[in-house]
């Protein structure tokens, strides 16, 4: 039914577009604007809320290990690392089909559905009493958490133009940062319940934030919206304005469910050249999530005290993701502010990998944090705006995300050699050399495409007006552009 719902849709969509083919009347920048902030206000609560309490549910593992988690559960020598990381493992293989499910199904039941299970999910990790139980609980949080990451990023490309994605991808992405500095507060106020209810302070921390998840997806089904064809909240006109700009940005490519399209992303060099890109921004970003309480407890601050100071590096990550999303979008560029971003958090590392003083290891661990996460949200804008068509889109997302996040198995086995970490901070240091020279790669290539595409244009006369000859060759098409 849901699926018959949506090829309706997207008719309907389609006849709207074909009457409207004529010049429409044209819009003022205030009102361009206006419109736009409308869609903000109905969706980006959302959205951001949503990737808070997912970023801070599968990294509130690093908290409860420094709250006492590691010493009931016997988490000795390798056994926290492969609890943080068979999370993963579900969570990537996981990405693209989760895609594909939301491309059948209204994001209205998708998403805040897969919310109530991780959230079911997380608040039950309070009841894990050994190492073994923790590992099955952290494996079946992964599987359910899959479809979060990635069905939000096409969410937000069913409904902004390219130019728009980057500084609203930032706003929900820093909710990622935002949680890791949130989680490191909530985490210090939570300890304080030891023993109340028979629970240590790091099973609370579990339960509460479970709970927290259940119950923002709830009501989430009532209020989120799916599409701009059907937001109760758009005019007449608002709809058809964004429905044209949509199909403009689009190159008019198609939006239809076929398989030929999910074969194009599978088999396009390019998304295996962003989901490096992602995987070397990744890993340090995993890397920090998981392990920062546990490098700033042994620079040598006491448990309670690394909770808190653990803040101030993931709050410099929230503002710099605004940042970098805003004025990448302004620019209307990509490569060079994942290149800017992956060098100030690679200094941040050299500072960490050779200090021996508390003071500048943590300017280093601030400097790492503020530098890498804008990169991420920077990247994935980059990722989906590379990728003609809804379908094809929707599934190299899923793929960028799904493979990148092995990154985060990665991340969570090369903090082994305490109390300098040389091996972790080594190791992410080679990530984030991977992340500048692909994006340079990426750089040339599209400009090299683009360059091909334009004299293909002159050579051929192809115009915006023959787009349709080219509707089902996705980024392929000679109408379309790739953003540097």
């Amino acid at each position: 039914m849901s699926s018959l719902h949506n090829n309706s849709i997207e008719s309907n969509s389609e006849k709207q577009i074909v009457l409207n083919l004529s010049p429409s009347p044209s819009l003022s920048p205030r009102d361009r604007a206006r419109i736009l902030r409308k869609i903000d206000w109905h969706l980006l609560p959302f959205v951001t809320v949503f990737y808070l309490l997912s970023f801070l549910d599968r990294a509130n593992v690093g908290n409860a290990k420094v709250a006492g988690m590691a010493t009931d559960l016997k988490l000795t020598g390798f056994r926290y690392n492969i609890a943080a990381a068979v999370f993963f493992i579900p969570y990537s293989f996981a990405e693209v089909p989760s895609n594909i499910a939301l491309k059948l199904f209204r994001p209205s039941r998708w998403i805040p559905s897969i919310m109530v299970v991780w959230g079911v999910v997380m608040t039950l990790m309070c009841l894990v009493r050994s190492y073994q139980s923790l590992v099955v609980a952290r494996t079946f949080l992964g599987f359910a958490e899959a479809g979060l990451a990635p069905g939000v990023n096409y969410y937000i490309c069913l409904w902004y133009p390219r130019s728009e994605r980057s500084k609203r991808i930032a706003i929900f992405f820093s909710s990622a940062s935002l949680a890791g500095a949130f989680g490191g507060l909530l985490a210090y106020g939570i300890e304080r319940m030891e023993g109340v209810g028979g629970l240590h302070g790091w099973q609370w921390i579990f339960c509460l934030e479970g709970i927290a998840t259940v119950l923002v997806a709830i009501p989430s089904f009532f209020y989120m919206h799916d599409y701009p064809e059907t937001a109760k909240f758009l005019t007449e006109s608002e709809r058809s304005y964004i429905i044209d700009v949509l199909k403009q940005d689009s190159n008019k490519l198609s939006s239809r469910f076929d398989t030929r399209f999910i074969w194009q992303a599978i088999k396009d060099y390019k998304t295996y050249v962003q989901s490096l890109i992602y995987l070397g921004l990744l890993v340090p970003g995993y890397a920090i999530a998981l392990f920062s309480p546990t490098i700033i407890n042994e620079l040598g601050y006491s448990a309670a005290n690394a909770q808190l100071l653990s803040v101030p590096p993931f709050a410099a990550g929230c503002i710099g993701t605004i940042i970098f999303g805003i004025y990448s979008d302004k620019h209307n560029l990509r490569g060079p502010y994942i290149i800017g971003g992956a060098l100030v958090s690679l200094v941040g590392y050299i500072l960490l990998y050779c200090s021996v003083r508390a003071g500048p290891s943590y300017v280093g661990a601030c400097l790492a944090a503020a530098g890498v996460y804008p990169t991420v949200a920077v990247a994935l804008a980059w990722a989906g705006s590379s990728a003609g068509g809804d379908l094809k889109r929707g599934v190299v997302i899923a793929m960028v995300i799904g493979l990148g996040n092995f990154g985060g198995i990665c991340s969570s086995f090369i903090y082994i050699d305490p109390p300098r970490f040389h091996i972790g901070h080594g190791t992410i240091m080679g990530f984030l050399s991977l992340a500048i020279i692909m994006s340079l790669f990426a750089m040339w290539d599209y400009n090299r495409l683009n360059k091909k595409k334009e004299a293909q244009c002159e050579a051929e006369n192809i115009s915006d007006d023959r787009g349709y000859e080219f509707e089902d060759m996705g980024d392929d098409s000679p109408l379309f552009r790739y953003t540097i």
